[in-house]
């Protein structure tokens, strides 16, 4: 039976429960305070003045709907003044400036170079010279290379002779071979942007513009392009290349500010160490490929984008496969299932390690093709017993079902490189090649248009080139420079890094 309360009793509960109630509604009104002040910060935040707010414009992101009138009576006002405004543009006609080449420092050290005009008539008398400098760079100074051209008047007031001014790198530039070389391999092998270089340059009191950069930048490539095609011919005559992709972003001029995701295409040759990019506006569909495949024949080694399936059945075109791109998608199967991962890992790993010993022994292609049938080819065999009992025993979505989908459509093409012991078990080489320009994207970030990623493309294939072969890009691109301008266009090969290396040997 229920307790009844006296009156005293009833009075302290009542007490005790309106001050509860009196306590809460003070919190309550904190918070609403609380929010009204958030709210009021906001508002001045979105739509007060305030000169260091920066609000990027993002359409995916959700907007924040105030209450408030869709359109401010002030604003109406101002659209409809601006409506009837009306004024005429004129345009004054402005003679062009005469571009003005930069004077060089006169404290700079200056490597002077005097050169007599040839079979000077006896009696001729030394009336002046004619000066050219050239600034130039090697590591750690800034220097110029002045060339001092002595004129003589000739006997009987004959004339004047002077000696010929060598060619220049660029025309009606003052920079030289070595600072063009530096400033390219240090945005495309360093990843230095060049407004950090110029930035650089300016703490050791040399002052670059920008727009002077780029035009030699654009102009250098031009010299380089025949260069580069030569290149890519030798790389496509090779019987057996790896091909891989790699994106770029690059800005798209149909939308401002935004970027697309371009691609290149790396072309690899491992027995000649050379290797050259492939950029066709930024695509990746099957129609680039067979462009640069076009009269190819021989090995062609790739991962298992569907744009090489075609090649199966190309006459005079063998394809082959990637067994790291096969092991990295056991390796992320391995929280998924550890037990077949585990397996097939095991597995690919007494393939690695074999090649891993025939190489410390450095046997000859020969003696690693007979290695392989010996001891590889069981192990091959045997693995695509398991792929096949395991195939359909495991959820396609899952990891470890898209790991032995994969190995198992490709299985021909993996088991392929045991046919010859020049071939590679995987296309590591080729993507060692696109590391650098991974590298480099992090840094300069994309290229403004379809112009420059193939200028990106030119260079990286050069560099890309001499890492190959242990040459020295800067030795070898200020050579280059200084000698491609006189070069025979039908002995452009000598000039390549892999032939260079070979006249001139580095310590």
């Amino acid at each position: 039976m229920k307790k009844q309360l006296t009156e005293a009793e009833k009075v302290v509960f009542l007490e005790k429960e309106n001050a509860g109630l009196r306590e809460e509604k003070t919190n309550w009104l904190l918070e609403k305070q609380k929010l009204l002040d958030e709210l009021a910060y906001f508002r001045r935040a979105f739509f007060g003045r305030k000169s260091e707010r920066y609000l990027p414009e993002d359409p995916n992101q959700l907007k924040l709907d105030f209450a408030g009138m869709e359109e401010l009576p002030e604003e109406k006002e101002a659209r409809e003044e601006v409506q009837t405004i009306t004024y005429t543009r004129v345009h004054k006609k402005e003679t062009p400036a005469k571009p003005v080449r930069m004077a060089l420092d006169p404290s700079l050290r200056r490597e002077v170079t005097v050169i007599e005009p040839e079979n000077i008539p006896e009696g001729s008398k030394c009336i002046g010279e004619e000066i050219t400098e050239r600034l130039e760079y090697t590591p750690g100074e800034f220097w110029v290379k002045r060339i001092e051209r002595k004129k003589y008047a000739l006997p009987q007031e004959a004339g004047v002779i002077i000696a010929v001014l060598p060619t220049q790198v660029l025309p009606k530039s003052n920079a030289g071979a070595s600072l063009l070389a530096h400033l390219l391999v240090s945005k495309y092998q360093d990843h230095l942007p060049f407004y950090r270089q110029i930035e650089i340059f300016k703490r050791q009191g040399i002052h670059l513009a920008a727009s002077t950069v780029n035009g030699w930048f654009a102009e250098t490539i031009k010299l380089l392009t025949p260069l580069y095609e030569t290149l890519r011919k030798e790389v496509m005559s090779s019987d057996y290349i790896q091909m891989d992709e790699t994106t770029i972003p690059v800005v798209d001029k149909d939308k401002p500010g935004a970027t697309r995701k371009g691609y290149h295409w790396i072309v690899h040759a491992p027995q000649s160490k050379q290797l050259y990019f492939h950029y066709d506006k930024g695509s990746r569909s099957q129609k680039t490929a067979i462009g640069i495949l076009k009269n190819f024949k021989g090995a062609l080694q790739s991962d298992g984008y569907g744009a090489y399936t075609i090649y199966e059945n190309k006459q005079d075109v063998l394809l082959l496969g990637c067994w790291a791109h096969a092991r990295r998608k056991f390796e992320n199967a391995l929280k998924n299932d550890p037990r077949r991962a585990d397996y097939a890992l095991k597995q690919i790993r007494m393939l690695y390690d074999l090649e891993y010993d025939m190489k410390q022994e450095e046997l000859s292609a020969q003696e690693i093709r007979e290695m392989r049938h010996e001891k590889a080819y069981p192990i091959i065999k045997s693995f695509e017993k398991w792929l096949d009992e395991n195939y359909r025993k495991v959820l396609p979505q899952s990891l470890i079902g898209k790991a032995i989908a994969y190995a198992y459509t490709i299985y021909p093409r993996l088991g392929r490189y045991v046919l010859d012991g020049r071939y590679n078990i995987d296309n590591n080489l080729a993507e060692n090649g696109v590391r650098p320009l991974a590298l480099g994207r992090k840094n300069y970030l994309f290229c403004g248009n379809h112009e420059a990623a193939e200028h990106t493309a030119i260079i990286y294939s050069l560099l890309g080139t001499c890492k190959l072969n242990n040459v020295n890009p800067t030795e070898w691109l200020t050579d280059v420079l200084n000698r491609i301008n006189e070069h025979k266009v039908n002995e452009l090969a000598d000039l390549l890094p892999m032939n260079w290396a070979e006249k001139n040997p580095q310590e």
